[in-house]
């Protein structure tokens, strides 16, 4: 309530304006979030309705909440409308009490039950339950195939709970190549197999984020037909960790772009960079940390938002914004430069 009290009038002052200008730009706005290896992606549609993928990490005294709030009052946000957990471990649902004691949620997305009984994941699940429990915030638990309920793009469930869509997207259905060379992987136990991921089509842009599904699900989903045919955008799927992004999928949907939310020490495996470098079509990695687990295999620095070792750091976030045409451009806050991709 402290911060409602403090900083509302200012963020529904500032908030109408910057709202009014991105509805009468028609653009969607994307912050991919800082928060040290976790994920906190945001977006906010020409409609004016926002989403936000995780929450980041608990504890830290509250660094990931805070920094997704600064992204939402740059944005002209006074509430999140729709907050979507990929799966219950501690880097992406964490978050989420500090979250909302700063800032008020509409309504939670996920996909249902925690699956993975462990100590940790237990207290993250329950922690998460709690605040549900208050029913300050609605709940939503979303299947393969169904579609979120924000205004402003449209937003197919790829994968929940461990199952995936039955049927191919519009376009997509073909035989897919790169499936033959991709090595077959263990199923994966955990939480991550049961990642809620989502396609995103914004007039004739496209984006994917898979949360932390695994290499054997990725597999599935697309051998031997590719299911959701050709991606602009890739969120890369785990932070960049080689449990994920196999060649059957990022090779299959060839992105123009691909972000990954790694973490200096977490993720930008080497076997993912040299998957992500190989990729046809590719015109741009984008890196929110250096991986010092791949050194040379990094992305350009200039297309990097925080480098190795810096103290204290800076949490810089890379920002994207979409038309309908399918035309982007990416800025990297740490060096303030635009890159424009122009529609194909």
């Amino acid at each position: 309530m402290m911060f409602a009290k403090r900083v509302l009038p200012v963020v529904l002052a500032i908030g109408s304006a910057l709202t009014a200008n991105a509805q009468s730009a028609g653009k969607l706005k994307i912050f991919f979030m800082d928060v040290e290896g976790g994920q906190a992606t945001l977006f906010v549609t020409p409609a004016g309705e926002s989403l936000l993928i995780d929450t980041g990490w608990p504890g830290n005294n509250g660094r990931d909440a805070d920094r997704i709030v600064a992204e939402a009052k740059k944005a002209g946000l006074s509430k999140i409308d729709y907050v979507l957990i990929t799966h219950y471990h501690d880097d992406h649902v964490g978050g989420v009490p500090q979250l909302v004691a700063r800032i008020p949620v509409g309504t939670f997305i996920d996909h249902g039950p925690n699956r993975e009984l462990t100590p940790g994941v237990d207290h993250d699940y329950a922690e998460y339950q709690k605040v549900l429990a208050t029913g300050k915030s609605k709940h939503l638990v979303l299947k393969p195939g169904e579609v979120l309920p924000i205004k402003g793009f449209h937003a197919t469930v790829i994968s929940a709970d461990g199952a995936l869509i039955a049927h191919s997207l519009s376009g997509a259905g073909q035989p897919n190549e790169a499936c033959k060379t991709s090595p077959t992987k263990p199923a994966d136990q955990t939480e991550n197999a049961r990642s809620l991921g989502i396609e995103i089509d914004f007039g004739k842009l496209k984006l994917l984020d898979l949360g932390d599904l695994t290499w054997d699900k990725e597999m599935e989903l697309m051998c031997p037909t590719n299911k959701l045919g050709k991606i602009d955008i890739l969120v890369v799927s785990h932070h960049g960790w080689y449990q994920s992004s196999s060649p059957a999928l990022v090779h299959g949907i060839h992105p123009r772009v691909a972000i990954m939310d790694n973490g200096e020490k977490k993720g930008g495996s080497p076997g993912t960079l040299d998957t992500l470098n190989s990729t046809p079509g590719l015109e741009a990695l984008y890196q929110l940390h250096f991986a010092t687990e791949s050194t040379t295999k990094n992305a350009p620095t200039e297309r990097i938002a925080n480098l190795q070792g810096t103290v204290p750091d800076a949490g810089n976030p890379l920002e994207l914004t979409a038309s309908k045409d399918g035309s982007f451009s990416i800025t990297n806050t740490r060096t303030k430069e635009t890159k424009l991709f122009p529609a194909r």
